[in-house]
């Protein structure tokens, strides 16, 4: 008789349920929830458990917030609860609570080659650091390490160090955010909000007045070229997610590879398959060469977050990915 497991993939306006099988990993019966339509996570949960009539005991949910400890205050949202308290009031004998990009690291060694693209360098080499980050509402980032037949994730807040420019006109679009906002993370340029603030420093800095655009509208006007800052927007977003890949891949020499998830960039692939981005990638000075055959990837699975949040939970219960 197949064992399921809840998972679970968790952000500031949905909240995304399945069942994984523990044996196999593989994901089914997806439903995605309103937050605004339930007062705690543990509620959810109830309701989906109740929908689909099955019995777990053991689950692991994905929520885009650090997670340090045993209370977890959602960053984007109000919910907030106990780890051992809500393993307790759902009768669940193991219970992870994990960060939304160590959930999309622990996907990756259970990804098939249709679910990536890649973009430039060589062929990943077994067993070396994996980066992976993502443009979404915020800027994801982790790494991944193979360790004792075990994969290890090392999540954190690598979102928000300084934004590093590298080109005049970056350094002025850094000039117009700092005097806005202060300090300019990664985050500030490389998100939904990002690209907005890439958009409207670009009009800003030619003393003119931006309008009030959301990520959609600059993405729909660049990819229809009727908006010469918002084709210059997005050109810049594409050539900064390369460099700070780049960072990523120096700084722990990630020869498993680079790899891209989020909401952002599959919306305008063909775009960002014509960018500067692997050039932002190896544009790494003396270190080029270092950098230039890591491969990256994007990946185009559906629910990464699922898929890795059952793989975490399984190795946890001893399985081998």
């Amino acid at each position: 008789m197949t064992k399921y497991a809840l998972v679970g993939d968790v952000g500031g306006t949905n909240a995304r349920l399945a069942l994984c099988d523990i044996s196999s990993g593989e994901i089914s019966q997806a439903k995605t929830y309103s937050g605004l339509d339930y007062p705690s996570l543990e509620a959810v949960v109830r309701v989906y458990l109740d929908e689909h009539s099955v019995s777990v005991e053991d689950g692991c949910i994905a929520i885009a917030c650090p997670i340090t400890g045993d209370w977890v205050a959602m960053t984007n949202h109000t919910w907030a609860f106990s780890i051992a308290e809500m393993k307790k009031n759902l009768g669940f004998s193991h219970l992870e609570i994990i960060n939304d990009f160590t959930a999309v690291s622990m996907a990756i060694p259970m990804l098939k080659k249709e679910h990536l693209i890649q973009f430039g360098g060589a062929e990943p080499i077994e067993g070396k650091p994996i980066a992976v980050y993502g443009a979404g509402t915020g800027l994801g980032v982790a790494h991944l390490v193979h360790v004792d037949k075990r994969w290890v994730s090392l999540p954190g807040e690598g979102g928000h160090v300084d934004f590093a420019p590298n080109s005049e006109e970056e350094g002025i679009i850094l000039e117009v955010l700092r005097a806005e906002i202060g300090h300019v993370s990664a985050e500030r340029v490389l998100s939904g909000p990002g690209l907005v603030n890439l958009y409207r420093a670009i009009v800003k800095s030619d003393g003119r007045l931006p309008e009030n655009l959301q990520p959609k509208d600059i993405t729909a006007r660049a990819l229809e070229d009727s908006c010469i800052d918002c084709r210059r927007a997005l050109s810049l977003f594409c050539v900064i997610m390369g460099r700070f890949g780049g960072d990523l891949a120096l700084t722990l020499g990630t020869f498993g590879g680079v790899y891209i998830a989020g909401g952002i960039v599959p919306r305008f692939l063909d775009f960002f398959k014509a960018s500067g981005f692997r050039g932002g990638f190896e544009d790494k000075g003396r270190f080029k060469a270092y950098v230039q055959d890591i491969p990256v990837y994007l990946i185009v699975h559906d629910n990464p977050g699922l898929l890795g949040s059952g793989a975490h939970l399984r190795q946890t219960l001893g399985h081998i990915l």
